[in-house]
């Protein structure tokens, strides 16, 4: 994929976001949203930070799995039981997106939900990646 990350002066300076990604590219992946689930299928992470490596290691466990790696991301979404707490531990969320995705970020948002299917899950993850 060939990924024009787009940060218009006019906007204000993003921080762990691209405003726009223009990608090119033949397979465009959908992944699944993601929480913090083992592989025996229980929630693992006893505090956000915890559960938000997780969920980010299984999405990029699925984009691998598809050919992809975390530059082919275009959109991601956080779907957040606590905004308030993801605002807190946010210097921390991106350290762990450093170390695991890189810093070629997508264009994201995040977003407070009441609950996620899974009651223990605080934070989930979905997007999707355009593969060369």
């Amino acid at each position: 994929m060939t990924a024009e990350r787009i940060n218009p002066p006019d906007l204000s300076p993003p921080t762990g976001f691209s405003h726009a990604v223009v990608a090119t590219g033949s397979r465009t992946v959908f992944l699944a949203g993601q929480t913090a689930l083992d592989t025996d299928g229980k929630i693992v992470g006893d505090t956000l930070p915890e559960q938000f490596e997780r969920a980010l290691t299984n999405l990029l466990t699925a984009l691998h799995a598809s050919g992809g790696t975390p530059a082919d991301l275009a959109r991601v979404t956080v779907y957040a039981t606590d905004i308030a707490a993801y605002r807190t531990h946010a210097a921390e969320l991106g350290r762990t997106w450093r170390e695991l995705a890189g810093r070629d970020y997508p264009a994201m948002a995040v977003v407070q939900v009441v609950r996620l299917w899974d009651e223990q899950a605080m934070v989930e993850l979905d997007g999707f990646a355009v593969l060369p």
